[in-house]
């Protein structure tokens, strides 16, 4: 049996399939049928799932979608050719993506903007269920149905050294986050945040020796992931010299990253590019501080911090500037304050879900709390509240519960959408994005890269093991 046959019924035949190349004959009806197809990538069993996550692809490419790397416009910031006048969003859609990127798609095109990232963690791999080629495939399927085009940032966010991992194992440990770079990059991700991090030891006596162990890592996972770039891509590439929920960042510890970690990548890989932005710690934390009566205590971020190491990377290093994580639960008029302080980037990911939960039938809510109660008990620590275990740990069940999120009843995720749509409008607006397709166009080449059939095809990449221990 021809395998392609039913997923070609379901596009009503508005592509033709030649080997492994597609050509678009109908695009409106594509267009209309992409949450079939999204569906099927997400959710079809494996061997029709990452025909699906291939076809996307492809589809997406005939129609100008393109996969791609920021590097360039970062590095234009650090030479001082590219505006400071705006901060790129990077959201982390852990449910339901499709449907919150194609409110993301219909703001940015409304905006006439393109500066906006869409990213996964290690982690949220790991509890979402979504490989990389599922993420890629239900990004690129949004922006298709949205009709939108040019270049879309795909990025691995926390690519993160597990330090529990790394103390029993550490050879297999980076093993594990090569294997992920590999991954990712194969599935179109061309942005990837390299965290070790993790491994920073503020006892020791100079902020050389605390860095040494993320400085060494970060150069050779790099030195790695510029072995695998595709020809004509350039992979944006993040470092973190302070994990997100500890004490904010110094400039001693940016320049002992920064010269250790430039020296190291040198003699690895003489020649090749270096990072384009660096992740530091400003007083956030990631989901927010929750308060026992489960609400979310106000968090002030020291935006002359953001400023000021801001400043440093892009006028000693060349780099587009420092990245704010953990923000998504700031006051909604909070987001105005990061393109004032330079920052180049800032992540965006639990309000996105918390919006769903908030809005899904109350029993399914209890259902997968039950779920979370039964698996996860051990991130209940002593003295929480039930709210305040229940919101930090609910997120595990977004993948166990993935089909059950897709089968939600139409006016559930039209009402999510729209909420989904209206922070994105306020977000975007804040941020300053809106317009950016200009100045993205002027520094991004996006390169055509054709998804590798034989690769989609070949053997899924297994479930990761406990990380509970990284980041978002």
């Amino acid at each position: 049996m021809n395998l392609w046959i039913p997923l070609l019924d379901l596009l009503e035949h508005s592509v033709a399939l030649s080997g492994d190349r597609v050509k678009v004959l109908d695009a409106p009806r594509v267009r209309s049928k992409m949450e079939k197809l999204a569906f099927q990538a997400a959710l079809a069993e494996p061997e029709t799932r990452r025909r699906a996550q291939w076809l996307v692809r492809a589809v997406a490419l005939e129609l100008g979608v393109v996969p791609a790397s920021i590097h360039e416009l970062y590095r234009a910031r650090g030479r001082g050719e590219a505006p400071l006048g705006f901060t790129v969003p990077a959201v982390n859609l852990r449910a339901l993506p499709f449907y919150a990127a194609r409110r993301a798609f219909r703001v940015m095109r409304d905006m006439d903007a393109a500066a906006v990232i869409f990213e996964i963690a290690r982690s949220e791999i790991g509890y979402t269920a979504q490989r990389p080629a599922e993420y890629t495939a239900q990004i690129l399927a949004a922006a298709v149905a949205e009709g939108y085009q040019g270049p879309v940032f795909l990025q691995g966010d926390h690519f993160q050294i597990s330090p529990k991992r790394y103390a029993e194992a550490p050879e297999d440990e980076e093993q594990a986050v090569r294997d992920l770079i590999d991954e990712a990059l194969r599935a179109g991700f061309f942005n990837i945040d390299i965290d070790a991090s993790t491994l920073v030891d503020i006892h020791k006596p100079t902020v050389d020796e605390q860095q040494a162990l993320n400085v060494r890592l970060s150069a050779e996972l790099t030195a790695f992931l510029r072995g695998l770039e595709p020809e004509g891509v350039t992979v944006s590439v993040g470092g973190e010299i302070g994990e997100v929920g500890g004490r904010n960042s110094t400039e001693p510890e940016l320049r002992a990253y920064m010269d250790g970690f430039n020296k190291a990548l040198a003699e690895l890989a003489p020649g090749a590019s270096g990072l384009s932005k660096i992740s530091i710690q400003t007083g956030t934390s990631h989901g927010g501080v929750v308060l026992p009566d489960g609400t979310l205590a106000r968090v002030k971020v020291d935006f002359d911090t953001l400023r000021h190491l801001s400043r440093v990377a892009r006028e000693v290093y060349g780099l587009g500037g420092a990245v704010q994580h953990g923000a998504s639960t700031l006051p909604p008029d909070a987001f105005s304050k990061f393109p004032e302080a330079e920052a180049v980037e800032i992540h965006l990911a639990t309000n996105f879900m918390n919006i769903l939960y908030d809005l899904i039938p109350n029993a399914l809510r209890q259902e997968m709390y039950a779920y979370v109660a039964e698996h996860h008990a051990q991130e209940r620590k002593p003295g929480m509240t039930e709210e305040q275990f229940y919101y930090k740990a609910r997120k595990r069940a977004i993948g166990p519960f993935k089909a059950e999120l897709w089968a939600l009843d139409e006016a559930v995720k039209e009402a999510a959408g729209e909420t989904w749509e209206a922070m994105f409008r306020n977000i975007f607006g804040q941020l300053g994005v809106a317009g950016t397709r200009e100045v993205v166009e002027r520094f991004v080449r996006p390169v055509v890269i054709r998804p590798d059939l034989k690769a989609y095809l070949g053997p899924e990449a297994g479930d990761e093991e406990d990380l509970s221990d990284l980041a978002d």
